[in-house]
């Protein structure tokens, strides 16, 4: 019964992949052209990485997430989690926005499963209103910002076969503007029979186009300046809908005790994304003692254009049996001519 179940899963999620790689083909026959998509997506803030150790290890982590940020990561990570966790991560991000992830995660361990919730945000601050007439400003504020709120659960098929699911609520605003887009997200993790060796799976973002509406996209105007008595005509400006950022990744993550010298861990996942050229993360880790560690990694590895690369970072975990452990964790990562990001995580352990 169960590897029934597991190859269901893997053909679903194969399935919405090809769905995907069909739709671009069909697109591709009808335009040529030679450009990677890049902008073509909304919600792009669904792309940004959460958790400063994946992060350090160049977002190689869909077989590593088994923390809350599997939540973001891989939600079939989540089901071997052994107690309740709470995770947090600041970033100052790209432009001085701010972006935030907070995840929680509670195990149900008599049906060997958990559930979760997240919350991700990005947050542009405040910019003054100009306008042709008064490129000063108008003394007015606006404000920018997108959200994204998910609930997920994840069940252990086996002692070592996972599957989790995600259910989520995007939105983006920008001064009274809005748009909302529901989402789906499905992975799997497996704990292969090679010790150390593990194998994850998961498609992102699977859901529904965004178009944004508000009270600013209507006004009145003057339709033929050559009729007196017909100048102003109430309009509601159209704008475009558009599809949220579709991402498939597979990876690999293989851990080897080193003794009394610690533990190594090295990582590597293939992205297949719908608005951009495929690409590959790698990452490594160093851990002493079960308590500090060292990461580091290169993300986007042979993506067209893409301006991110080298990351590295560490962290400090403890945890013991019966008490409530911390951790937290540190990654900076280049992004070239837009100097670099730096993400702070805190975790909670019980």
């Amino acid at each position: 019964m169960y590897r029934k179940a597991i190859n269901l899963v893997w053909a679903a999620m194969f399935a919405v992949t090809l769905a995907t790689a069909q739709e671009k083909n069909q697109t591709s026959s009808q335009f040529v052209t030679d450009v990677a998509g890049v902008g073509t997506s909304a919600a792009t803030f669904l792309e940004i990485g959460a958790g400063a150790r994946a992060m350090a290890m160049g977002a190689a982590y869909v077989a590593q997430a088994t923390d809350a940020t599997a939540l973001y990561w891989n939600p079939a990570g989540i089901a071997f989690i052994p107690g309740f966790q709470i995770e947090f991560m600041n970033c100052q991000w790209l432009a001085e926005t701010q972006y935030n992830f907070f995840g929680l995660v509670a195990p149900i361990p008599a049906i060997r499963s958990s559930v979760g919730v997240s919350l991700i945000s990005l947050d542009y601050g405040e910019n003054p209103v100009r306008t042709v007439e008064r490129p000063e400003g108008t003394g007015e504020k606006y404000g920018a910002r997108d959200v994204a709120v998910s609930v997920s659960y994840a069940m252990a098929l086996t002692d070592r076969f996972s599957f989790g699911l995600s259910g989520k609520y995007i939105n983006q605003r920008i001064w009274s503007e809005s748009g909302s887009a529901v989402a789906m997200d499905v992975g799997v993790y497996y704990n292969t029979m090679l010790k150390g060796l593990r194998l994850g799976a998961s498609v992102s973002n699977f859901g529904s186009d965004i178009q944004m509406a508000g009270r600013h996209l209507t006004t009145v105007v003057d339709p033929d300046e050559a009729v007196q008595n017909f100048d102003r005509v109430p309009v509601n400006y159209k704008v475009g809908s558009y599809s949220l950022p579709l991402l498939f990744r597979v990876g690999l993550a293989y851990t080897r005790s080193l003794g009394s010298l610690g533990t190594i861990t090295v990582a590597g996942d293939v992205n297949h994304p719908s608005n951009t050229t495929e690409s590959i993360n790698l990452g490594a880790e160093y851990g002493f003692a079960n308590m500090f560690y060292v990461r580091a990694g290169y993300e986007n590895l042979y993506e067209r254009d893409h301006q991110n690369g080298l990351t590295f970072g560490g962290g400090v975990e403890y945890f013991r049996r019966g008490m409530m452990g911390f951790r937290v964790d540190y990654s900076w990562a280049d992004w070239g001519i837009l100097t670099n990001t730096q993400r702070f995580s805190l975790g909670l352990l019980f």
